[in-house]
């Protein structure tokens, strides 16, 4: 279906209305944000003489809903200039203007009448064929469509986004009982390319897929922590990334997302599901009911499952609930053997395996509620839906998870777990045993280099639908596309003559194995490819070059091994740029020092939306010698054009890396000059090494060539030394900057000013290289960065000495 979105109204504009319209002026789109007119005048208007007839007092809710979103943290929008894209304006006045919009996405209170009420005035006014969806989370289609028009019912669903729509993945998308196929199928194209969003198919049944299992997971869960005797932070510190979940886990996700949210959706599942077996269950335990009725709902109310006591001197204190006595108490900072035994285990499968046969309390736990989400799931197929793959993808995109439900039940054995289930007392569905006893001990396997799931209505192996769009390392894996590796790194075949260099060190630092491997992988390209893509599927692209190596030389006075080891990387940068095949680096969420280096060096950045990159090097003590302060000098000089005020484009870039500044978005990124015109976005994580590997082969086809290094940078010398000075000294004086502080940026103003120079002068990328090693390594003999550098890594916080 050829459907171009232009414009799209949205109505309603509380907490998920208006980061929805901040989501969709994110990615270019024209939005028309709406909601209701007010009642009465605030003290403050009456005071102003205003009346209710004001366009401004019309649009307040509006317009302050608007504002505090754009407010919050984290931010719903890439860059605070597109907020101009958003226009606001009341359901009374403006709600005509919808006929303009393709696009109408209701946001109001999840009450039916309420909804109904709505569309009815909607109807008036939107023309025929614009598509109308609700962000219910789970008032059914049926029920809101009712009465409406054909037309209004073929171009209606439900599109369920959630919060905050910015960040997670999830787009339930629920059809009506007459929405025609084609608009689905848009939707759900629409939403994975142009939302960055993991578009799930859902039936129309209550809660639909995410929360139907997500929520049942919680309650259920506490329902057994509660029986165990566990702890608040005890259980926080099992239900976390260790088991690869949401870094809040369990009780501190609920006070971020507000108690209320999980016991109105928990309320009306016990009331409507009269068909599942395990309703009962959607009971409230009794924590989560004396929790409510107190109104200790989370961070709205100021306390829920934690308590932050702020004293008079400014400190904090924290308090948690103690499940058995419902009082509050110090919170605990539990000591777990089950996980001090699985801190060496690098790799997430293997953890969860340990720690589920953990035999202790916390291994009782995770038996208990693995094996109860497990038998629950299989009782949902087909409910909730025909395959079994799509409530993997609804619960881990929208709780965060890493694995899904099956996923996990794969992880640690079907048929040894299901023998585990029946003796602790959760007996499976009929159709996981009948997979089982014809020969099939899995619910996904890896078939000709493709995805496949166990489909339980053809009892075989079918493809999961859309692959061809995207290239997963497991899949790779799977099909044993694996053509070299090391312990830090592996090189993959992609297809088509493209290589993939992944590493997976501890957060993907740059040690020696990855720099390895990126020479290795340049070369392997260069002999029998046609180009290499860098990227990974870590929890980040990389958190920078390895400090504890470096660490250990600088206490031991190995000033040698510095000057070598930090040769070798500027070396390997270097090489990322001048290749005889073009390679694209493909870095998300964090890309920082030597990751935001290497990707500066690639012939074209694919970038994933979520982005923090930035220099950081000065948090601990030193200056970016990766190439790092090189090459945004280079692209300075190389960005002059006659008329510019050279001094103040300089000292800008200069002071991005002296405060260590980090983009908070992709976008935020172009404008700190880390991503170039040349370079691109991929909105949905799961395409961008998929859109990488198009990129290598685009500039293949081009007629790639090596690029020439340069050697005409324009540096300013004296110039800019002095400017630089001056900022310094008034940051001392000002008390802004410590000493050191001051002597770290002296070291970055000498490598972008090129050094003690008389006058402007030209001077080539390796002079600029080698000024940035030697202060580097000038660095790494001041007792203060070894402070800096032993604070982050002993103790996860940096230090400002």
């Amino acid at each position: 279906m050829n459907r171009i979105i232009q414009k799209v109204a949205v109505l309603g504009s509380g907490v998920m209305g208006s980061r929805i319209a901040c989501h969709f002026a994110n990615i270019g789109v024209q939005v028309l944000l709406l909601d209701i007119v007010p009642r009465e005048l605030t003290e403050q208007e009456q005071k102003k003489g205003r009346s209710l007839e004001d366009k401004e007092v019309r649009n307040r809710i509006v317009n302050e809903a608007l504002q505090n979103a754009l407010k919050s943290k984290p931010s719903p929008i890439y860059d605070t200039a597109f907020a101009s894209r958003i226009t606001t304006g009341n359901l009374e006045d403006d709600l005509p203007k919808i006929k303009e919009y393709d696009w109408i996405i209701e946001v109001v209170v999840e009450k039916l009448e309420i909804k109904q009420s709505l569309f009815e005035k909607v109807e008036q006014h939107r023309k025929p064929g614009t598509l109308i969806t609700s962000n219910t989370s789970g008032i059914p289609m049926h029920l809101m469509c009712k009465g409406r028009s054909d037309d209004f019912q073929e171009h209606f669903a439900g599109t369920h986004f959630f919060n905050p729509p910015r960040y997670l993945r999830l787009l339930e998308i629920i059809p009506g009982p007459k929405t025609d196929p084609k608009i689905i199928d848009f939707l759900m194209g629409y939403g994975d390319r142009f939302l960055g969003k993991e578009t799930v198919l859902c039936k129309d049944t209550p809660a639909f897929i995410a929360n139907r299992i997500g929520v049942y997971s919680i309650i259920s869960a506490i329902h057994t922590i509660e029986k165990l005797g566990m702890g608040v932070s005890e259980v926080d510190k099992l239900t976390g990334t260790v088991i690869g979940r949401a870094k809040s886990a369990t009780f501190r996700t609920m006070d971020v997302v507000g108690l209320d949210t999980t016991v109105n959706v928990a309320t009306n599942l016990k009331q409507v599901l009269t068909h599942d077996e395990s309703k009962d269950r959607f009971e409230l335990p009794k924590s989560m009911k004396v929790l409510h009725e107190n109104k200790w709902l989370g961070d709205k109310t100021g306390q829920g499952y934690f308590k932050m006591i702020r004293h008079k001197d400014g400190s904090k204190e924290l308090k948690e609930i103690d499940l058995q006595t419902m009082e509050y108490k110090d919170a605990e900072k539990p000591r777990l053997k089950s996980l001090d035994e699985a801190k060496s285990i690098e790799d997430l499968k293997e953890r969860i395996r340990f720690l589920v046969n953990y035999q202790d309390r916390s291994g009782e736990f995770f038996r208990e509620t693995f094996y109860d989400l497990f038998r629950y799931c299989s009782f949902r197929i087909p409910e909730i839906a025909d395959e079994l793959y799509r409530i993997d993808q609804a619960v881990s995109a929208g709780f965060g998870w890493e694995y899904g439900p099956f996923e996990n039940w794969d992880i640690l054995g079907v048929k040894e777990t299901v023998a585990n289930m029946e003796k602790a007392g959760h007996k499976a569905a009929d159709w996981v045993y009948e997979m089982l006893e014809a020969g099939n001990d899995s619910f996904y396997k890896v078939v000709d280099g493709k995805r496949n799931y166990y489909d339980i209505s053809s009892k075989s192996y079918k493809e999961i639908p859309g692959q061809g769009d995207f290239i997963l390392i497991d899949t790779l894996k799977g099909a044993k596309k694996k053509v070299w590796g090391n312990e830090g790194a592996n090189v993959y075949d992609m297809g088509d003559e493209v290589l993939l260099l992944e590493f997976h060190t501890k957060m993907n630092s740059l040690g020696a194995e990855v720099v390895q491997g990126i020479n290795t992988a340049i070369s392997m390209a260069e002999k029998s490819y046609k180009g290499l893509v860098i990227g990974n599927e870590g929890g980040n692209f990389s958190a920078g070059a390895n400090l504890a190596m470096l660490y250990m030389f600088a206490g031991d006075q190995e000033f040698d091994e510095i000057n070598l080891m930090i040769a070798q990387f500027q070396n390997t940068m270097m090489r990322v740029r001048y290749s005889d095949v073009p390679v694209v680096v493909a870095p998300h969420n964090m890309a920082l020092g030597g990751g935001c280096e290497m990707s500066l060096h690639a012939d074209a950045i694919q970038a994933h939306a979520e982005l923090y990159m930035g220099l950081v090097e000065v948090g601990v003590g030193l200056i970016p010698a990766g190439g790092g302060t090189k090459e945004m000098t280079r692209r300075f000089a190389n960005a002059i054009v006659p008329g510019d005020v050279e001094l103040n484009r300089l000292q800008e870039i200069f002071m991005n890396i002296a405060m260590a500044k980090v983009s908070t978005s992709a976008q935020e990124a172009k404008g700190l000059g880390y991503l170039e015109a040349k370079d691109a976005i991929t909105l949905n994580r799961k395409r961008q090494l998929a859109d990488a590997k198009s990129r290598v082969l685009s500039l293949y086809e081009q007629g790639y060539s090596r690029p020439i290094q340069q050697t005409n940078i324009k540096v300013l010398g004296k110039t800019s030394l002095a400017l630089f000075e001056a900022g310094i000294t008034g940051m001392i004086y000002g008390s802004y900057i410590s000493d050191h502080d001051a002597k770290i940026a002296r070291k970055l103003a000498y490598v972008m000013s090129g050094g003690d120079l008389s006058s402007a002068t030209e001077v080539s990328e390796q002079y600029l290289l080698d000024l940035e090693r030697e202060a580097f390594l000038s660095l790494t003999g001041e007792k203060k960065t070894l402070e800096r550098i032993h604070s982050i890594l002993f103790k996860g916080k940096p230090l400002r000495n």
